[in-house]
């Protein structure tokens, strides 16, 4: 399985594509990532969603995918397993949250419970944050559909362009981001 350091990885990331069950934090990661690295953010659920929680069509979020796959920089945040391997044919680098089903619902409710009622920044459209039970049964079962795909893309040769970097749990995500951050802090002092 072809994986990434963490420290090596960073030089290289231009187009970064973020997976992860519901909960993961994959939005809280992302925005924060690209407030270090400067790279534009796109949220796959702002693409996905027009309002009220009315989904916009499959050709209507493709073409809005291309659109942002297009560009040189990016970074992408987001499941929708349908796209993902299109947006990993894009990408250098795919950084998977790989974190427990628990800690995912749990973060899901706490989500709800603190944004319900208001639409969040990451979503498109307004669509007011709401418990889902369905949403819930999907969460509960992604995480390890999640996983399985992950670790059959790392092996796959149609992704050998892809740097593949699984953080386990939320700690080793900070620590990769207190990486990023070290790293780049360096890299922008003037000589």
């Amino acid at each position: 399985m072809k994986q990434t350091d963490s420290l090596s990885l960073v030089n290289g990331m231009n187009r970064v594509l973020v997976i992860g069950g519901n909960g993961a934090g994959k939005t809280t990661f992302s925005i924060k990532l690209a407030e270090l690295t400067g790279l534009p953010l796109t949220h796959l659920d702002q693409l996905g969603w027009h309002g009220h929680w009315q989904s916009r069509t499959d050709e209507e979020f493709d073409a809005l995918l291309l659109e942002a796959l297009e560009q040189p920089r990016w970074i992408i945040d987001g499941n929708y397993g349908r796209t993902i391997p299109l947006r990993a044919s894009y990408c250098d680098t795919l950084i998977f949250l790989d974190v427990s089903t628990i800690r995912c619902l749990f973060s899901i409710v706490k989500r709800v419970l603190q944004n319900y009622g208001r639409s969040r920044p990451d979503m498109g459209g307004y669509c007011p944050e709401r418990f889902d039970l369905e949403f819930m049964r999907a969460a509960f079962h992604l995480p390890k559909r999640v996983r399985v795909r992950y670790d059959l893309m790392c092996q796959d040769p149609d992704f050998a362009h892809v740097a593949f970097l699984r953080l386990r749990g939320r700690r080793q995500a900070k620590r990769f981001l207190a990486q990023v951050q070290s790293y780049e802090s360096k890299r922008r002092i003037p000589l």
